[in-house]
């Protein structure tokens, strides 16, 4: 039970828009305890996300809808603000915007480049699965999906939680080494009330 709670924390982000597919990485990330959201497209993808482009966001509603009314970004984002997303998985080839423009719009976000994309594709095309890996996709799958991919998806999970919180360690680092250094003053957190908890040493 311990294994299950601790992988449930994580939220991935399915994307594709075959309905079998998609029905079929939600059920294998589901086994394996992960929380899901599957949308059928990249713009879906990026709506969820709230990092959808205002011109694509226009030409979208002026398609979809003759009569637009108005559109409140403002929900949009307190929606998304409240949803972590811990990995992307995405197809390749899909109508519109590929998964391969998925990649891109998320490394070129500076709130979500760290978070790992995973590509899905049928077709085994090794320039384009070059091209992914170098653009900063963590991993291509071949299709049909299998447990053993899902199984693969873990250490980068793990890596995008760490990255979250390496700010934080780094800081951590420079003041320890701040305070380990013998030629600089140092200050230090002191647990007295004098000089507001800092020493000079």
């Amino acid at each position: 039970m311990g294994m299950a709670a601790a992988d449930a924390q994580f939220h991935v982000l399915a994307v594709d828009d075959s309905i079998i597919d998609r029905k079929l990485i939600e059920r294998l990330l589901k086994t394996s305890s992960y929380q899901v959201t599957a949308v059928d497209s990249v713009r879906k993808a990026l709506e969820f996300l709230g990092i959808l482009d205002d011109d694509d966001q226009e030409d979208h509603v002026e398609r979809n809808n003759p009569n637009p009314t108005s559109v409140s970004p403002d929900d949009d984002q307190q929606h998304d603000q409240d949803i972590q997303v811990n990995l992307i998985i995405t197809d390749y080839c899909m109508p519109g915007m590929t998964g391969y423009d998925l990649l891109r719009k998320i490394k070129e976000s500076a709130s979500f480049k760290d978070i790992p994309v995973v590509i899905m594709s049928s077709e085994n095309v090794p320039s384009r699965i070059n091209r992914c890996l170098e653009e900063g996709a963590e991993e291509f799958f071949l299709k049909p999906v299998q447990l053993a991919d899902v199984n693969k998806l873990k250490p980068h999970l793990l890596k995008g939680k760490s990255r979250e919180n390496q700010p934080n360690i780094n800081k951590r680092k420079g003041l320890l080494e701040e305070i380990h250094s013998p030629d600089r003053t140092r200050t230090r957190y002191n647990n007295n009330n004098n000089n507001n908890g800092l020493q000079v040493v």
